[in-house]
């Protein structure tokens, strides 16, 4: 990866800190490095594959879309309004949001379920071998079944808050701006547009931003966060892990993935509490590949599934990295195995669990006890946080970049605080 000295930036801050160590302090020489590297310093942004969906298409064609090119989340594009944008606005008005694979699938999966139900309570005797005959042609036979699931409008999903809102950055906006658009709202990855013209020519991802954070180890500004241990720090999902036990079914995994909106479940032993392994929701990949998995969902432990042999290997850039588009793929290959989770102890820094989570390309890392027991998650966006306001010094004006981050964030400066709105 190429060196985030630019410009003489960091000289002249490394300088500064030694000569006024008084004056700025560790954060406040991170807030003004950041705003002065441009997000085009991010590797492999535009060779990411980037996909839209119209918000007039059914499920079925946008998840079959992504399924056969073999990408995790696409831009919706609203037609309608692009036809009648004015001249005036610029062509971003025309994206409406960010949906992602696992998201529709599991959508669909949770209303056929209610339907299975509600079948069976009508017609028990008739419901099983119905079901299975619907389910041997796989997923997307059970779309053609019933047109109230698949012929669904990719558009008429923001009723269920099933999209990421769509906030674009340009590349040569600021790593600043993304951090702080990463930190305030729960995105995945940022959209990168480049004028003149139309169109998105890539994403950042959290993984890149995190990676690209890692290169200033050893660097004042940074240790003096990456160095903390994790006991001292506050994560959103720490003290409630989702989790479930090893002889539960594939699909109560899978429904606790879909309550509670997480991007991954621990598969506990029942006695020990141990964890073995876990399910996250880019494994429902497997259930729209495999028609065996799908068809047993329902009788398959969680124990069983994660066992189930899948292609997971990897493999490395001419940096000696993995590639930085690579959590935009669908498959599996490019991840740690559903019986082999990411794991760190609770006594880490943070630091080695940034290390830890870029190496294997995962959005998440259990913290274990030393019984080996889950006692919580932490998230990419709960390492972003850790470097974005407003976490650092808010000595800023909130003019130039800034300002316009600020306003898309739902967010305004005063008296050199950043404030929510």
């Amino acid at each position: 990866m190429q060196s985030m000295q630019t410009d003489g930036g960091l000289a002249e801050l490394e300088k500064n800190d030694n000569k006024n160590d008084n004056e700025i302090d560790s954060a406040y020489a991170l807030q003004q490095y950041l705003d002065h590297i441009p997000i085009s310093s991010i590797p492999a942004i535009q060779s990411s594959q980037v996909l839209e969906l119209k918000a007039g298409d059914s499920l079925r064609d946008a998840i079959h879309m992504l399924y056969q090119k073999d990408i995790f989340s696409a831009a919706i594009l609203d037609v309608s309004h692009s036809n009648t944008t004015p001249p005036t606005m610029t062509f971003t008005t025309s994206y409406i949001a960010i949906i992602d694979f696992s998201t529709m699938v599991l959508w669909c999966l949770q209303e056929y379920e209610k339907i299975l139900e509600n079948s069976m309570e009508n017609s028990p005797n008739d419901g099983v071998p119905k079901v299975k005959d619907i389910e041997s042609h796989g997923f997307f036979s059970i779309l053609d079944r019933f047109p109230q699931i698949g012929q669904t409008k990719v558009g008429d999903l923001a009723k269920s808050f099933l999209w990421e809102p769509f906030f674009p950055v340009r590349l040569d906006d600021t790593i600043l701006h993304a951090l702080l658009l990463l930190s305030k709202h729960r995105l995945c990855l940022l959209p990168v547009t480049q004028q003149p013209g139309p169109g998105l020519v890539g994403f950042v991802t959290q993984n890149a931003v995190v990676q690209f954070l890692l290169q200033s180890s050893g660097l004042e500004w940074f240790d003096s966060v990456a160095d903390k241990n994790l006991s001292y720090l506050s994560f959103e999902n720490r003290k409630h892990p989702s989790c479930v036990s090893r002889g539960q079914s594939v699909a109560d995994a899978l429904k606790v993935l879909w309550q509670n909106q997480t991007c991954a479940v621990a598969v506990l032993d029942e006695q020990t509490k141990k964890l073995i392994g876990n399910v996250r929701n880019s494994d429902v990949y497997h259930l729209v590949n495999n028609d065996n998995l799908l068809r047993n969902r329902m009788i398959l432990t969680v124990e069983e599934f994660i066992h189930t042999e899948i292609d997971n290997i990897g493999s490395e850039d001419e940096h000696g990295g993995f590639v930085a588009a690579r959590s935009l793929s669908l498959k599996s290959r490019f991840i740690p195995k559903m019986d082999s989770p990411v794991t760190n102890k609770e006594n880490d820094t943070l630091k080695q669990i940034m290390e830890h989570m870029t190496q294997t390309n995962s959005s998440f890392s259990f913290l274990m006890n030393d019984n080996e027991q889950v006692t919580g998650l932490v998230t990419l966006r709960d390492i972003i946080v850790q470097f974005a306001p407003p976490c650092l010094d808010s000595s800023i004006d909130g003019g130039g970049f800034f300002q316009f981050a600020l306003e898309q964030s739902g967010c305004h400066v005063k008296n050199g605080t950043i404030i929510r709105n």
